[in-house]
């Protein structure tokens, strides 16, 4: 792939961290330069943390390896997946902005059917900025973008929209398949690029992929937890879509919107799908009672905040998924401290967080 070769306006250049979990060297941000170098990177190094990761000259970044996420957590470091892609929740958890971007490595900038360099990061940036329209479906995708509006029976109550918590893009090249997929179509490559934004409607899941995904932390950053995953689980791959089940269910009862489209990367290559398939293999049993678990979800009145929303939700995995596997009972421990780890490190506005009552002045 071509260099970018445009500059990008950097909106949203003091309220955006751009997270990454890697496991290499970072030669691909060089493609990303000019759209990346005004924003703050948080790099979350997964692995062997004695393994030094080169970063390009010219990046404002932070690196944390495990050894880090153990001296900031402590015990509740066991919450945060080693070696998985899992572990780059630790970001969403150590960033002070409003907004996360976070992409893989394996990402390349991608052209649209012009030949342009687009700019992910920008387009991510103008969905989360704009409504989302959860509650009615719009036969124009989205009504906000440039060239479209409400078609004609939209109701006029509802034209305002929700704020958009979570921006979900997609990928050319590269689909993002499970192992058994992969396995039959092993040289199937996405080369449709579908100019669309579209909002999720309210009641309906969709499989999250973490590769390319925006998301408004302050709105939703507690449940945008990556659960348990990789190194001494009996799952992996799942991490994304654990997120996204639980991200929707939240969404959904607080009244917030999901937008998914546009914009999209070029995803470069393809994971060993053998290699998949073992860290799939339960998941794909799982998830027939997965899903029906998460649309029977039923969050209570007063769960008004992501926090009490998430601990709810620990409780109902723990009570009804627990019976799947043991496995999700220590899934809905780790919710927990997941919870209270966010909450330390990012106490309320005005006071610090103590343990019980009020934040101290």
């Amino acid at each position: 792939m071509a260099s970018a070769s445009r500059a990008a306006t950097p909106l949203l250049k003091d309220e955006l961290d751009i997270v990454i979990p890697t496991i290499r060297n970072l030669d691909f941000l060089e493609m990303w330069r000019p759209f990346f170098q005004p924003y703050h990177l948080i790099i979350v190094q997964d692995g062997d943390p004695s393994k030094t990761i080169r970063v390009p000259e010219g990046f404002d970044y932070e690196l944390y390896n495990r050894n880090d996420i153990n001296r900031m957590l402590g015990p509740k470091a066991s919450c945060i997946s080693f070696k998985d892609s899992a572990c780059r929740c630790f970001g969403y958890m150590v960033s002070k902005k409003k907004y996360i971007y976070t992409i893989d490595d394996d990402c390349f900038v991608a052209k649209d059917p012009s030949g342009k360099d687009i700019n992910a990061l920008e387009q991510h940036i103008k969905n989360l900025l704009s409504p989302s329209t959860p509650f009615f479906f719009n036969t124009l995708y989205d009504p906000y973008r440039d060239g479209a509006d409400f078609v004609r029976g939209y109701p006029f109550s509802l034209r305002e929209g929700v704020p958009t918590a979570v921006s979900h893009g997609l990928w050319l090249n590269i689909p993002d398949y499970d192992a058994p997929t992969q396995l039959v179509k092993p040289l199937e490559r996405n080369k449709r690029y579908v100019d669309a934004i579209l909002t999720i409607p309210k009641g309906t899941l969709f499989p999250m992929c973490g590769m390319n995904l925006a998301f408004d932390r302050e709105l939703i950053g507690p449940a945008m937890y990556f659960g348990l995953m990789g190194d001494g689980q009996p799952i992996g791959r799942y991490d994304d879509m654990w997120a996204g089940w639980c991200t929707k269910v939240i969404t959904d009862h607080l009244g917030l919107g999901v937008k998914t489209g546009l914009p999209y990367i070029w995803h470069s290559k393809a994971s060993n799908p053998f290699v998949n398939l073992k860290k799939e293999y339960n998941g794909i049993f799982w998830q027939e009672e997965l899903i029906p678990f998460f649309q029977s979800v039923s969050l209570p009145k007063d769960a008004t905040t992501v926090q009490k929303c998430y601990l709810e939700l620990a409780k109902q995995v723990r009570a009804k998924l627990g019976k799947v596997d043991g496995y999700f009972n220590k899934l809905a421990d780790s919710m927990v401290t997941w919870i209270e780890a966010w909450d330390e490190l990012n106490p309320p506005k005005g006071g610090v967080a103590t343990a019980n009552g009020p934040p101290k002045k």
